[in-house]
């Protein structure tokens, strides 16, 4: 997940809240010290950390819950308000609504720009739309080529030509080249720049003028903090920003920092990039975002990502069923796992149950590509009986299997431990709880 790190402070300082016998006021400084610190050490402005913290006491001292709200509870609302707000409060989507819907991105060098364009035209590909993407910088050499490698395997077109220096006719001609191709959505990249390079600044200007965009979208590195509110205001003053994209969220530990500095800008904040698979682009939901981080889950984002895959008829509606009671079998269990390699890690899709983000070990949870394989193989060396109940499975069956899969007992046995940790993980799960929390968010997943 994004800000892990993050993540789990803020979730150890509610873990204390939920612990505690009783809401006092030493507890309640207390749990804001906790959030102080995390938040100061994810590179949030000390200014911003202070007045936020602030807020969060007053209101936990002073507030009454609400009829039917534990004191618990009331502080964690107070947390998940708060912080929400710093993160600008309401979800703004991006709107596609004439064809073709001309989107101009612009960044700092190093910022992930290409990366994230393809991430964007396959996030808009899996909604059902048409993608043509300009490239238009004449810049950096390879940047043609670098973007027609990364969206080929998709099926999206890249046009640009590497011999052609003049930015703004790249510009205006690959955007009336799309126009004709019929497609929804044009995407136009421009060169990577630099807040004080004034000529390409004003090239970017030119650009804007010539192919009349329907939104310019920033693309933000967030590993560089509070750095991103100078880089936000910069592109502000050359240009209209529409919207901003934040990325390599997955592994910064300045995220917080890069994520409030744009906030503060007034510039919304439409995606952010979770990962490095071409997948790993989120629309920001402050209010899902802070849930999640919180250890609180997103099932409605949990809910979207289950639709995607029945669609693609990866996963019946009986076999989700059967996997969040906690009964299934080890078939079953392969077969989820294969579906949700398609969703992203099974970290992320598991961040989204609420209190079960940060309570699992990392080992239960890294089930790459070739651990499945090797899952599948032993597997195949198991009876039919041993697959629908593996509580059949003794020390001398898994001798048999390991050597009929030339594979380990120990791997055999990693297998199983994997196979009941999720069955433990998903029995534990209060269904109705979860419906609850789905509808009006009762903190439930905390223990409170």
């Amino acid at each position: 997940m994004a800000l892990e790190k993050l993540g789990k402070a803020l979730n150890s300082a509610l873990r204390k809240l939920a612990r505690s016998g009783t809401v006092d006021e030493a507890l309640i400084k207390d749990v804001v010290r906790d959030i102080q610190r995390a938040l100061i050490q994810s590179d949030v402005n000390v200014r911003l950390v202070l007045q936020i913290t602030r807020r969060i006491q007053e209101r936990a001292l002073k507030e009454k819950p609400p009829s039917g709200m534990s004191p618990k509870e009331h502080v964690v609302r107070i947390v998940y308000e708060e912080l929400t707000n710093l993160l600008g409060r309401e979800a703004v989507p991006l709107e596609i609504r004439e064809k073709p819907t001309v989107l101009l991105t612009v960044g700092i060098q190093g910022s992930g720009k290409t990366t994230t364009i393809a991430k964007l035209a396959r996030h808009l590909q899996k909604r059902g739309y048409r993608v043509g993407i300009v490239c238009t910088d004449t810049w950096r050499p390879g940047a043609y080529h670098q973007l027609k490698q990364l969206v080929e395997p998709i099926g999206v077109e890249v046009f640009g030509d590497p011999a052609e220096k003049d930015a703004i006719k790249l510009a205006r001609e690959g955007v009336e080249y799309f126009k004709g191709r019929g497609v929804d959505v044009v995407i136009v990249d421009t060169a990577g720049r630099h807040k004080e390079e004034r000529g390409l600044i004003e090239e970017m200007r030119q650009i804007s003028a010539a192919i009349r965009p329907h939104e310019v979208i920033l693309v933000i590195d967030g590993t560089i903090g509070q750095q991103a509110y100078h880089q936000a205001l910069a592109f502000k003053e050359a240009t209209p920003i529409g919207s901003i994209i934040v990325t390599k969220l997955d592994g910064s530990a300045k995220g917080g920092g890069a994520l409030s500095a744009v906030a503060a800008t007034g510039a919304p904040i439409k995606f952010i990039g979770v990962g490095e698979r071409i997948e790993d682009l989120e629309p920001f939901d402050p209010k899902r975002f802070v849930s999640r981080l919180l250890g609180l889950g997103d099932i409605e984002g949990l809910l979207e990502k289950f639709e995607e895959l029945q669609k693609k008829k990866q996963l019946k509606e009986e076999d989700v069923e059967k996997f969040l009671r906690g009964k299934f079998s080890l078939k079953d269990m392969y077969a989820q796992l294969e579906a949700m390699q398609n969703m992203g890690p099974l970290k992320q899709i598991l961040q989204m149950i609420p209190g079960l983000g940060y309570s699992l070990p990392d080992e239960a949870l890294k089930v790459g590509e070739e651990k499945l394989r090797k899952y599948r193989v032993i597997m195949d060396s198991m009876t039919e009986e041993e697959l629908e109940n593996p509580d059949i499975i003794n020390y001398s069956r898994v001798r048999r299997i390991a050597r009929g899969s030339g594979t380990s007992v120990k791997e055999v046995r990693e297998l199983l431990s994997q196979y009941q940790q999720m069955r433990k993980m998903f029995k534990s799960l209060d269904k109705r709880k979860l419906a609850k929390m789905a509808k009006n968010f009762n903190f439930g997943g905390l223990g409170l």
